[in-house]
Order: C-alpha cells, then sequence, then structure tokens
C-alpha cells in the first residue's frame, strides 16, 4: 500500500505594523554639541576601559589570563566574581593578594582574571603569578623585591604520569619469588 503525500498549503505570515513616533524638530547646532559630548565620553570610557597591562600566570594544570587596570581603587574580580567569594579562605586570598603587597599597589590598581583549569590553590597562585608578570610591565624596578620573593618564577611541579606495569607514577606491585 501506497500513501499519497499531502501537500500542506504554507501559512500566511501577517506582519504588524510599528506605530511611528513623532520627534520635535531639533535644531541642528544642538544636535551637532550633543553628538560631540557623547563622542568624548566614549573616548574617556574607551582610554579608561583598554589602559591595562595584560600577563598570563600558571602553575600546575591552572591558567590565569590577568588584566591590571592603572587607574583603580583595588577591586579584584576573578571570573566575573569578587575574589573574596570567589577564593573564601584567607590563605588563599592571602596568597593571591601577596605580589600586590609586596610592591605596595594594593590600593592603586584593579585586577581582573579569568582562570582555567586546577584546583583552587593552583588557581590562586596562578592569579599571583600573573599579577606579578603583569606588575613588571608596569614598573621595572619592581623586579627585584618580586623576583626574590619568588613570585616570578613558575611553579613547574605538576602530577607525574601513570607509567605501564606500574600501580602508579612509581608505586611497584608486589614482589613474589613465586
Amino acid at each position: 500500500m501506497v500513501k499519497d503525500k499531502v501537500e500542506k498549503k504554507p501559512k500566511k505570515i501577517v506582519k504588524k505594523k510599528k506605530k511611528e513616533e513623532v520627534v520635535a524638530p531639533v535644531e541642528p547646532k544642538k544636535v551637532i554639541e550633543v553628538a560631540e559630548e557623547v563622542a568624548e565620553v566614549e573616548v574617556k570610557d574607551a582610554k579608561k576601559k583598554f589602559d591595562y597591562l595584560y600577563a598570563v600566570g600558571r602553575r600546575k594544570t591552572s591558567i590565569a589570563q590577568v588584566r591590571v587596570f592603572k587607574k583603580g581603587e583595588g577591586k579584584i574580580t576573578i571570573n566575573k566574581k569578587d575574589y573574596k567569594v570567589y577564593f573564601p579562605t584567607a590563605e588563599l586570598q592571602d596568597s593571591l593578594m601577596s605580589s600586590l603587597r609586596v610592591v605596595g599597589q594594593t590600593d592603586k590598581l584593579d585586577v581582573v582574571a579569568k582562570i582555567v583549569g586546577g584546583g583552587v590553590v593552583s588557581q590562586a597562585e596562578a592569579v599571583r603569578h600573573g599579577v606579578a608578570r603583569a606588575l613588571l610591565q608596569l614598573n621595572p624596578n619592581f623586579k627585584k623585591p618580586l623576583k626574590k620573593a619568588g613570585y616570578l618564577t613558575r611553579d613547574p611541579r605538576r602530577k607525574e604520569r601513570k607509567k605501564p606495569g606500574l600501580k602508579g607514577a612509581r608505586k611497584a606491585p608486589q614482589w613474589s619469588k613465586r
């Protein structure tokens, strides 16, 4: 048995008309003045918005993309959250702030970071590494205290891979004589 295909007629689309707004006539000089003011504000906002230093910090499997804004009040934002919310313990917050504290820039700069991978401790230290690298771009004189504190060196330690024939990275199965 073959069924005949029934063709459906397409539905008619009705567009609703928008009500036209009545605009009062405006003098051309005022329009130009307002446009110039808006343009000036946009340029100032753009300068504020993009006046930052960029650096990448890493530790283990964490990668932090850090932006340090030159003109700021000391706000630190991580993954669009306040750093106190993202890192709830005081130990992690101190680790994060330590690179700013060493050079005395805690309340003069804003920090925005985007972190991917790793655990919370690794993420905090990755942000610290990124902030230290960005501070170095801000002022080369910061190199000595940051290097002495060990914040410019990437911590290379990571989990060792499992090898074939072993239970973990190094643990061997129990040896039996026979």
